[in-house]
């Protein structure tokens, strides 16, 4: 349900996969699953992913190598699922930078716990699982949008005041060009764990958006319908 935490579960085992998924959605969570790491990064730039369930033992690029590159560009929580008897990669991962690891096999009650303390720390250090690193300044079409000071300035230098919602989902579309995003993932992209700024749809919003941005809200160029799919930002962005 839109609200509660987004777990992403990053396991080559389909099997395990589908169990995670079933014993997390349960507990009201809602759950993404990815096989490996190429498929972990389409997620997490997809979507707003709350806690990542990272097993180390996957094909490709290891379990260990995502860890350190997943912490060098974010702060959300890991939890590392190893194989019993691999202590040395354990304390490893944790070294990386992993909030805390699990030895298969486990229960899903213990699953269940280790996943609520960690989201429960992350809180209260105010951890959002967001990019450190987010540009000052994207720039697209004949416009800017600062985030420091949250201004959207037309090239002319006109500013154009922009509520809350609105600039919640523009800074998805921004970081996210030319990429088709349905609604929910706009949903859980632009309204985070506790922002209320998207108190009305997706839809609503997007036309808001467009009658700011375009020069014929009625024929959008920027900003453009997928039927079936969702929305396509289109213009190219800069950041800075």
């Amino acid at each position: 349900m839109p609200g509660s935490p987004h777990i992403l579960i990053v396991d080559d085992h389909r099997e395990i996969r589908e169990l995670v998924s079933r014993a997390l959605s349960k507990e009201g969570f809602r759950v993404s699953a990815a096989p490996d790491g190429r498929a972990m990064r389409k997620t997490l730039a997809d979507s707003r992913i709350d806690l990542v369930l990272l097993d180390l033992m996957l094909p490709g690029e290891d379990g260990l190598s995502l860890c350190r590159a997943l912490r060098a560009e974010s702060a959300v929580p890991i939890i590392i699922l190893t194989a019993k008897g691999e202590e040395v990669d354990r304390v490893i991962g944790l070294e990386m930078g992993a909030d805390d690891y699990l030895p298969k096999p486990f229960g899903s009650r213990e699953l269940i716990a280790r996943i609520k303390a960690v989201l429960r720390r992350s809180r209260e250090h105010g951890l959002h699982g967001r990019p450190e690193r987010r540009a000052r300044q994207y720039r697209f079409d004949r416009w800017s949008l600062d985030t420091a000071s949250r201004a959207l300035v037309r090239q002319d230098g006109v500013a154009v005041p922009l509520s809350t919602g609105e600039y919640d989902l523009l800074i998805a579309f921004v970081e996210r060009p030319q990429r088709v995003l349905n609604r929910d993932q706009l949903l859980d992209l632009a309204r985070g764990r506790s922002s209320a700024g998207l108190d009305r749809s997706i839809d609503t919003q997007v036309s808001r958006l467009r009658k700011k941005l375009e020069l014929d809200p009625g024929d959008p160029k920027l900003i453009k319908t997928v039927w079936g799919g969702g929305y396509v930002f289109t213009p190219a962005v800069t950041a800075q």
